[in-house]
Formats: C-alpha cells, sequence, structure tokens
C-alpha cells in the first residue's frame, strides 16, 4: 500500500476493506483479527497492508500485534518493541482516565501501532484473560477499526481465544502452499468457538493472468 500504491495487489487491498465494512452492515465490523493456518503463509503483512488501507480511507486505525510468539510488525514498521500490548497487561494500574495505551510511532497518519511489547510465557493467558477484554474496549475508544495480528491458529490456541473477543475474523491461506486439510481445520477450529470467520484472504496470488489483471 506505500510502495506501490497503484498495483493490482494494493487495489485488492482496497477491495477487501471495501468487503469487510458490507460485510454486516446491521453489525458492523469495528475489531478483526487477521491469522493463518500456520507460519509462514503472509498473515502479517496482509493485517499490516489492510491497516494502512483503512487509514488512508480516513479513518482512524489501532493495528496490534497480538502474536505473542514471533510478533512481526515492529520490524514491518521499524519501530522498537520495548513497550506494547503486554506492558498495558502487566501493568495493574493502567486505566482509562490516567494511563495512556503504549502506541509506538508511526508516520502514516491515522494510524495507531501497538505492538506486543516483551513475551510472556503464557500467551493464551494473556490474550484471554480479563485485561485483554478491557483492551480491547479501550481501543474502540481510541479508533474507529482495530485490527490484529494474532498467531497461526493450528499452531496454537492464541488465535482461537483471541477470534472469540471480537466482531471478525480472517484467515489468510497462501496460495500453492497452504493445504486443503489445514484451511479445513482452521475453520473448524473457529467454529468451536463460535468466531464469525468473515473469509479468506488469499496471498501471493500469480498475476499472470488476464483474468486476475482486470
Amino acid at each position: 500500500m506505500l510502495a506501490d500504491p497503484r498495483s493490482p495487489a494494493a487495489e485488492a487491498y482496497r477491495t477487501l476493506r471495501t468487503n469487510i465494512q458490507f460485510s454486516s452492515l446491521d453489525n458492523p465490523v469495528r475489531t478483526l483479527l487477521v491469522t493463518s493456518s500456520r507460519p509462514d503463509e503472509g498473515k502479517s503483512l496482509a493485517v499490516a497492508n489492510l491497516a494502512i488501507t483503512f487509514a488512508q480511507m480516513g479513518s482512524t486505525v489501532a493495528l496490534v500485534d497480538a502474536d505473542l510468539r514471533r510478533p512481526a510488525l515492529h520490524a514491518l514498521f521499524g519501530v522498537s518493541n520495548e513497550q506494547g500490548l503486554t506492558s498495558f497487561i502487566l501493568n495493574a494500574s493502567s486505566n482509562s482516565a490516567s494511563s495512556p495505551l503504549p502506541f509506538a510511532y508511526t508516520s502514516i497518519p491515522n494510524l495507531k501501532l501497538l505492538t506486543s511489547g516483551p513475551l510472556p510465557p503464557n500467551s493464551a493467558e494473556v490474550l484471554g484473560s480479563s485485561r485483554m477484554r478491557e483492551l480491547i474496549s479501550r481501543l474502540k475508544d481510541e479508533a474507529e477499526y482495530v485490527l490484529f495480528d494474532a498467531p497461526p491458529v493450528l499452531a496454537l490456541t492464541d488465535a482461537a481465544v483471541l477470534a472469540a473477543k471480537v466482531d471478525g475474523t480472517l484467515l489468510v491461506i497462501k496460495s500453492g502452499k497452504t493445504s486443503r486439510d489445514d484451511a479445513i481445520e482452521a475453520k473448524e477450529q473457529f467454529q468451536k468457538v463460535h468466531a464469525n470467520l468473515l473469509g479468506v484472504i488469499l496471498s501471493e496470488v500469480r498475476q499472470g493472468s488476464a483474468k486476475y489483471r482486470y
């Protein structure tokens, strides 16, 4: 979205943004989780680009790295990861009146980035805690859209735990890599926790066909 905003991929992200906005008109999706079935399928890059499309539209966006095992958003945006999500969770004195959220600075207008912070030994417990629910509520006060980057759903329980707390979930599937069985199992994991699976993002699609370019 930043390096090549006129590319077919950038236009695909804009289409994805519109599809999300129209996915539930009676109950608009404001909190959204993006994950994959296995590692290295492109979820972090996808959620970063999607957050930028919402910000470029003029909406305020909070982008949160909730991958507390292999966080990547701080590296993508070139910021420090000393403070972040876990800093808020561990600070029992944090409250909406006196303690600002530890957002990292980015040069992108309308976009607030909350990195993972120091990695905990019990990530599923952190994401399932009442403090996490409080954080989501505060983020909704700070931004019109809140996007979460979560760990792969088949590797850990973290994504399923968090998916039950947000308005919608997107599953990233890598073209030519993600197996049919993994995609089905990932969908079933979300169904077990009654998550709202909006659909999938198919990543790394070859652009050779005229149909895709059109």
